[in-house]
């Protein structure tokens, strides 16, 4: 805590940067920006040179499908390119922000430093208070260290299926246009449905499964029942009506979904291996 912080003259920002972004953070994300991309550039060669191939195809990419310009406007000289862009970064909205970095980490070709861009960002998310994060290439409003790791490692570790609905659920909740809450948990529960179907080696509803889970991986009655509560909670079939009223179903309702059904399954992971011992 610096001398202005501890005696007033700067207020401590104990409140998350929520749909805003003041100028430090905006300034800590460009100069990720800048270490992670535009400094290894040569200014010296043109930025189609091949030396600078990797942030010229960026440059395409981002030209054509971003920005949605002629792809010939692209400043040739890799300073006059910067220039440009950092003028651009500096003036648009907050939103406009996570969608650049968004797509710096998923269209550059060396994904060794995508990842540890990603990491730099993350840093500094966290540093500055936003309420943002990279969680598997996506700029997610999730902010717990914890939640974030168990959502990871369950998309990380599961197979396709199951990482289709963890990674549709994510996005559904990412989306800073039109955030889909509804469909996020029901992607979060249908992530669990599919991983218990394939861990048992059957199929059935998920009330079916976890009484099958709480015999075959000794899970706990509790939870078990903790968790057929909560199906209860997500199945549209006339006996909850919370979910029809999209309106009601909001972003804390949609994150704690998507962690406690990750943590669900990461933990039903370690119980089937001890089973299996």
């Amino acid at each position: 805590m610096t001398f202005y912080q501890r005696y007033g003259y700067k207020p401590v920002r104990t409140s998350l940067q929520l749909e805003s972004m003041d100028d430090e953070l905006r300034a800590s994300l460009w100069n990720a920006l800048h270490i992670s991309y535009f400094k290894k550039l040569n200014p010296n060669l043109s930025l189609s040179s091949q030396q600078n191939k990797n942030l010229y195809s960026l440059c395409n990419r981002l030209w054509f499908s971003f920005f949605k310009l002629p792809v010939d406007q692209i400043p040739i000289r890799p300073m006059d390119f910067v220039s440009d862009f950092k003028n651009y970064f500096f003036k648009v909205e907050w939103h406009d922000i996570y969608d650049l970095i968004e797509f710096f980490a998923n269209n550059f070709p060396d994904k060794v430093i995508n990842n540890k861009f990603q990491e730099f960002c993350n840093t500094i998310l966290e540093k500055e208070k936003s309420a943002y994060r990279f969680v598997d290439g996506l700029i997610t409003p999730i902010t717990d260290e914890n939640e974030i790791q168990s959502i990871e490692s369950a998309i990380e570790n599961a197979d396709s299926e199951i990482s289709t609905h963890l990674n549709q659920a994510l996005e559904h909740l990412s989306d800073r246009q039109n955030p889909d809450y509804r469909n996020s948990i029901k992607e979060s529960i249908s992530a669990v449905e599919c991983f218990a179907a394939k861990s048992l080696g059957t199929s059935g509803t998920l009330g079916q499964l976890l009484k099958k889970m709480e015999k075959q991986l000794g899970l706990h009655p509790a939870l078990k029942e903790a968790f057929s509560n909560l199906y209860g909670y997500t199945n549209d079939d006339g006996k909850r009506h919370y979910l029809k009223d999209q309106d009601k179903t909001t972003f804390a309702d949609a994150k704690f979904m998507l962690v406690i059904c990750t943590a669900f399954i990461n933990y039903s992971k370690e119980k089937l291996k001890i089973s299996k011992k």
